[in-house]
């Protein structure tokens, strides 16, 4: 696979990708970047680690959150950083660059034997790795695709989410074969193995060349018009604020979910642990879903509207778990699921908000400071759900906070999340 370099001595019409007109080889950067980004979700298949990990190293439900918890956080911390350097050297070598780190917090994570240690090679470095790559396929996938943003970032998204369905079962079965310890060279197969990915796909992340566009296809004139609006320096934009205030209370309930979603079929519901597993694989489709549909509805029908149909979705989730009881499967199915299809739809709400708000031109950069939500609504989700967990004996009280948040959302949405013009 290889992308034509020469745009410096040949027309837009004989640009190519992959042998093909680029009008047509763009689509398949859409696969390749949902390939990356499902090993770069691997991240949400943690729960299905945890049980393993706090026998093994004899730890409660807070410490074996925080390498999970930390991952995030770094991750949406080399987010923005690496957004400035996209532009810079290029989408190719930060694609490279970002796997090898991810490989090695991977493998050094099969190494360690206690939290503090997980915690810096899994939290830290592989978060690292992770953060490093994860923008490149969008930023790339929305340079080739100008006429159809939405649709090209969610749709690429969409890999992180789906990850789970893939690795979840994965990640389970590799465990059971390897004993007391298994998730040890677990976490080492999938370093290996996702760095070798990622490194084959990296040649081929490069953007198209200045002034491309697809044939017949020109910006929408309200573009041109609004770039006068967009040249506000994000941080002092009220949308920014607003944007990135909404983003941290949908990542806060849905990342924190993630974590605790094979726990709470185990010790909530009662299901066996085989069965728990194969419900994040479940709930991994409906966070993928919900990319390219939040996408399509923050392009049809603006991102407020988006933002507010997603906190419907945690307060009816919410809902549904505190009236939850033992044996009560399918209550915990919906619950989860509209809960993951709500985060799903955040990273694609994200993202195409960052292109319909703000500069187009800025996208990589721009997103990247607004991705440091991911980052809060992660820290702050996932420790709180641990410590009432370890204080009450169950999860369940964390949903009343969910539903608060959820409404403070809606009021956020509605005054804030709108462009200034």
């Amino acid at each position: 696979m290889s992308i034509n370099q020469n745009f410096d001595n040949s027309t837009f019409d004989e640009v190519k990708l992959f042998g093909l007109p680029a009008q047509k080889g763009r689509w398949l950067l859409i696969p390749l970047g949902v390939l990356v980004l499902l090993c770069l979700g691997t991240a949400y298949s943690w729960s299905i680690f945890r049980n393993t990990i706090e026998k093994s190293l004899a730890v409660g439900a807070t410490e074996s959150l925080l390498p999970f918890t930390i991952l995030l956080v770094v991750f949406s911390i080399l987010m923005p950083i690496t957004g400035f350097y996209i532009e810079k050297i290029g989408p190719r070598l930060v694609t490279a660059l970002g796997a090898i780190v991810m490989g090695i917090g991977y493998a050094t994570s099969g190494l360690v034997n206690n939290i503090p240690l997980l915690t810096i090679t899994y939290g830290i470095i592989a978060g690292a790795g992770v953060g490093i790559v994860y923008g490149v396929p969008l930023a790339v996938n929305a340079k080739w695709f100008p006429d159809k943003k939405g649709l090209a970032v969610g749709a690429t998204v969409i890999g992180f989410g789906l990850s789970p369905l893939v690795t979840a079962p994965l990640a389970k079965n590799l465990i059971a074969a390897n004993g007391d310890k298994g998730w040890q060279p677990t976490l080492i197969i999938f370093g290996i193995a996702f760095t070798l990915i990622i490194l084959a796909i990296a040649p081929v992340m490069k953007y198209p060349p200045k002034g491309w566009q697809p044939a017949g296809w020109t910006p929408p004139v309200k573009l041109s018009e609004s770039a006068s609006n967009s040249s506000t320096p994000l941080l002092k934009s009220l949308s920014f604020y607003g944007l990135w205030l909404c983003f941290t209370i949908g990542t806060f309930a849905g990342l924190a979910a993630i974590g605790i979603a094979s726990p709470v079929g185990t010790e909530i519901i009662g299901l066996d642990k085989n069965t728990a597993a194969s419900a994040v694989s479940l709930f991994a489709v409906f966070n993928g879903l919900g990319r390219p549909l939040f996408g399509w509805l923050a392009d049809k029908y603006k991102p407020k509207n988006a933002a507010i149909i997603s906190y419907i979705l945690i307060i009816v989730a919410s809902i549904m778990m505190l009236s939850t009881t033992k044996g009560a499967i399918a209550t915990y199915l919906v619950a989860f699921s509209l809960i993951y299809l709500a985060l799903g739809g955040w990273l694609a709400i994200g993202p195409t908000s960052t292109l319909i708000l703000f500069r187009s031109q800025d996208y990589a950069k721009n997103y990247g400071v607004v991705f440091t939500a991911f980052g809060m609504g992660a820290l702050l989700g996932t420790l709180l759900v641990g410590n009432i967990r370890d204080i009450f004996g169950n999860y369940l009280p964390f949903f009343n906070v969910t539903i608060g948040l959820s409404v403070l959302g809606i009021i956020l949405a509605v005054f804030l999340l709108k462009r200034k013009d």
